[in-house]
């Protein structure tokens, strides 16, 4: 896998408003793309996020999900350093695990990257929102936004539409500030048992998406105008 350099990604700064993530971008503020999607949520997401943490008592259900986003963070570590080659080594219990989840990764996704451009790159759509995506290259050919996700255990692809709206949003701040035209995302996903599972999304479905993300913009500026208002 080699590296190109020719996007030049700026540098990332956030920024918590009201609890909220922003990136500084210039002079604006931008909310991130998880922020306006956690913002924009249906009513039954998330009433069967809370159905989940009363089944499993607030205090368990609080240990699961720190749990999983303390291995999600050292897999990510461990990837971006696999991928510049300045390598990383995380003993802890929770790395030893994230080290097996990342080999996976390695072993049956990156392998299929030949060039890349940047590794957490900062994206942003001028006016409207940014995010950090995990890597931009070729894949299988093409050009694509690359996001690497743990899980608890495997998903089913109907459980994943947060996961590639955020893949479609990236896509076009890219492609709106670099001039690309890229279609394709793909996630690479590894649980917690070590079973790795890839999910492309391009073309017709990949365009669906980001008509999608961007009507959950508009809803998002929509009510931020209401209460503001």
């Amino acid at each position: 896998m080699k590296k190109n350099n020719c996007y030049r990604y700026p540098k990332t700064v956030r920024e918590a408003i009201e609890g909220k993530r922003h990136y500084v971008m210039g002079n604006e503020k931008l909310p991130s793309v998880t922020t306006i999607l956690s913002a924009t949520e249906s009513p039954e997401k998330t009433a069967a996020l809370a159905k989940w943490r009363e089944a499993k008592g607030e205090e368990n259900a609080t240990r699961i999900v720190d749990e999983a986003a303390a291995r999600g963070t050292a897999m990510h570590k461990i990837l971006e350093k696999y991928i510049d080659e300045s390598g990383y080594l995380d003993l802890t219990n929770v790395g030893k695990a994230a080290h097996n989840m990342a080999i996976r990764v390695i072993e049956q996704g990156l392998c299929n990257i030949t060039e890349y451009y940047g590794t957490e790159c900062t994206l942003h759509y001028p006016g409207l929102y940014a995010g950090q995506t995990d890597l931009v290259g070729i894949h299988k050919g093409k050009d694509a936004i690359i996001d690497f996700k743990q899980t608890n255990k495997p998903k089913k692809r109907e459980w994943i539409d947060d996961y590639c709206l955020q893949l479609a949003a990236y896509a076009m701040a890219h492609n709106f500030i670099y001039k690309t035209k890229i279609d394709k995302g793909v996630i690479m996903m590894c649980s917690k048992d070590n079973f790795y599972q890839e999910f492309v999304v391009e073309g017709l479905e990949f365009q669906k998406y980001k008509h999608n993300f961007l009507r959950r913009v508009d809803e998002y500026y929509q009510t931020r105008s209401r209460k503001t208002g």
